[in-house]
């Protein structure tokens, strides 16, 4: 037994404290001493013993009263307790092992009794922390490796919905592009028609019967106004989609694995298009309005597309809130500006029914989640604040008023390798 392990004797007899002393420190114990309850509950908050022989029949507060008050405190609550007592009754040592005492032994010693119980517990009581630390570090091992899993999880869904987007974009690309680059080609088609027709008309004013019916039949003025009309809808149309596969494909950003500058406007604004589906009234729910104050703000430098992941959870969860309100007007502020020199602060703001502070303290935690079960994995809010902090040297905040809405304020440096970052 090693002699570092310290054994508390607690006895209000000088006769019976001695000799407990003299066959520990034989044996190469480290020993204290207390003569009543209230030294040894001063003794053990100063310095907690390996063990405790406690006696049970002192002045003041007696064995079980210690027992009980220790067992009670997390702090204490592992260290072995033997009592020492002349009583014999199975009454009392139900009762002591019912407070939490692990043994008992009678008095007056057996030298080799007392070396053994002393040498068991103090064993059983190592194994026991051994046996409890290893549980903890496999109990943090696994927590860690849920962590992890889920983060791959929740990285490949992002990769695979940037692959996604960038496919759509490409396919829809090449002939909205054909469409649109032969749609002056077509209107100027149409004007040649036109003219002919016009000319057709000037010089030949009766036409026979039948073609005035066809004229009159398809409307020829009509036609030909809504001719002009159609085609300026096509290239309206048309000039939105590039914009979109625009979008699109600034959100994919496959191709940007390395630091660059970016317009970080653009990358909100891409993340957008693709909420644009939660955005839109539908049936019974009314439409969340995104209002913009975007200030004038450098390129930053960053990863684009853990950017945009962040972008995404925030919006995300923020129309989550919405949708959860049963209200007639919901909205969504996106604000930019520029703090100091160094770095830009993205402010995103819902008015929807807010969060409690003790929430507020756990949102960024993994796996803590307001949501219902299947609806949420809590790893959102952990992995945004992993990529800005860690990632990025930036910072995180939450501002929220039960009732009053949630803030999310994002402030990244501009330049990424400055010697100072955000202070």
């Amino acid at each position: 037994m090693s002699a570092a392990s310290t054994i508390l004797i607690v006895d209000d007899t000088p006769a019976n404290l001695e000799v407990a002393c003299d066959i520990l420190s034989g044996a190469g114990y480290e020993v204290a001493t207390a003569i009543d309850g209230d030294r040894t509950l001063k003794r053990v908050q100063a310095h907690a013993p390996d063990l405790i022989l406690l006696d049970i029949q002192m002045p003041g507060i007696d064995g079980f009263e210690v027992c009980r008050r220790l067992k009670a405190d997390a702090n204490f609550a592992q260290v072995p307790i033997i009592f020492m007592t002349a009583l014999s009754s199975t009454e009392s040592k139900v009762r002591g092992f019912d407070l939490g005492a692990v043994d008992y032994i009678t008095k007056p010693f057996q030298q080799k009794e007392l070396l053994a119980r002393v040498k068991t517990h103090l064993q059983i009581s190592k194994l026991t922390q051994t046996l409890e630390q290893t549980l903890d570090e496999r109990t943090t091992a696994l927590e860690q490796l849920q962590r992890t899993q889920l983060k791959l999880v929740q990285s490949e869904k992002m990769s695979a919905l940037g692959r996604m987007v960038a496919g759509i974009a490409h396919e829809i690309n090449n002939p909205v592009n054909f469409i649109h680059g032969n749609i002056d080609h077509f209107n100027q088609y149409a004007q040649d028609l036109l003219s002919v027709l016009e000319a057709y008309q000037q010089h030949y004013p009766d036409p026979p019967e039948t073609l005035k019916n066809l004229f009159a039949e398809i409307d020829l003025n009509f036609l030909t106004e809504d001719i002009h009309k159609l085609l300026h809808s096509f290239k309206i149309g048309t000039s939105r989609i590039q914009e979109i596969v625009l979008s699109l494909r600034s959100f994919s950003r496959l191709d940007e694995a390395e630091f660059k500058s970016v317009n970080v406007h653009d990358g909100i604004e891409s993340t957008l298009v693709i909420l644009q589906h939660r955005l839109k009234a539908a049936g019974n729910r009314p439409e969340i309005k995104v209002l913009r104050d975007y200030g004038e703000l450098p390129p930053v430098e960053c990863y684009p597309g853990q950017v945009n992941q962040v972008f995404m959870n925030l919006l995300s969860n923020a129309i989550d809130a919405l949708e959860e309100q049963n209200t007639p007007y919901k909205e969504i502020q996106i604000r930019t500006e520029r703090v100091g020199d160094r770095a830009i602060a993205i402010h995103i703001i819902d008015n929807g029914a807010g969060m409690s502070e003790e929430v507020q303290t756990q949102i960024f935690n993994p796996f803590f989640t307001t949501k219902a079960i299947g609806k949420g994995t809590g790893l959102g809010l952990s992995i945004s604040y992993q990529i800005i902090i860690e990632k990025h040297g930036g910072k995180l905040y939450c501002n929220s008023t039960v009732g009053m809405g949630t803030e999310f304020i994002i402030n990244l440096p501009i330049a990424i390798h400055s010697d100072t970052l955000i202070d």
